[in-house]
């Protein structure tokens, strides 16, 4: 698997360290072009070679790759912490027609001491939410069956993600996949050494874990396509009443 991206200059690693330090507007300002040329900048060349090979196996994750990168500036209005800004940059794939955390995408973020890898659905709706689990209530064999693929089992062990205490109304307390009922996020992830970041490794593990993770996020993604297009058929048929 060969690609063009080479890696991230050492300058950027070296940036987010230096940044953990200096988490404040004056020292961000004075090395912001360090910030564009060395982070961001690799940050969208790799999210562009990603994306062009996702969009053989998983097309409907293909996103504009300056859409994919997050902004590094923190949402500090509810926060404790008033840090303006993150110490990793991220990027993700989001299923076209979804918002960003309501589908099943892929994720991966980097920062001077890990690089995060994985994806699912984060913060899901309410509506969202129900019409996961109640796919699952009647598909959990075949949800089980992705967990157990060999592949995700290696790179990812298992599903995670926060969880209720006990099974949600509208669900028998006995319900067969009640262990899976009970999930409010659906999230698989592994950490990868941070040594590859400046190497053409970082683009081929990262890869080689959104091909693993394809299937799981495809299945979760299933009940909310309906979902999304009678959405959109009742707005056509208010706008047109």
């Amino acid at each position: 698997m060969k690609s063009s991206f080479p890696g991230f200059p050492a300058e950027g690693p070296r940036f987010l360290r230096d940044l953990k330090l200096n988490n404040r507007r004056e020292w961000f300002q004075e090395h912001k072009h360090i910030y564009e040329e060395k982070v961001r900048g690799p940050m969208i060349e790799l999210a562009t070679a990603l994306g062009e090979e996702i969009a053989a196996f998983a097309p409907e994750m293909a996103v504009e790759p300056k859409k994919a990168v997050y902004r590094i500036y923190r949402d500090v209005r509810f926060s404790p912490d008033k840090s303006p800004y993150k110490t990793h940059i991220a990027a993700v794939f989001s299923p076209r027609g979804l918002e960003k955390h309501s589908g099943a995408g892929m994720y991966f973020h980097i920062s001077a001491d890990e690089v995060l890898v994985g994806g699912g659905i984060y913060a899901p709706g309410s509506a969202e939410l129900l019409a996961v689990r109640r796919y699952l209530a009647e598909h959990a064999k075949e949800f089980d069956a992705v967990l157990r693929e060999r592949q995700f089992r290696a790179l990812f062990k298992e599903m995670t993600g926060e969880r209720l205490k006990r099974v949600p109304k509208g669900f028998p307390k006995d319900h067969p996949a009640a262990d899976l009922l009970v999930y409010k996020q659906f999230l698989a992830g592994t950490l990868l050494s941070p040594e590859i970041v400046t190497t053409p490794k970082l683009f081929q593990e990262l890869l080689k874990h959104f091909r693993a993770i394809t299937p799981f996020l495809q299945f979760l993604n299933k009940p909310l396509k309906p979902a999304r297009t009678a959405t959109k058929a009742r707005r056509a048929a208010m706008a047109t009443a």
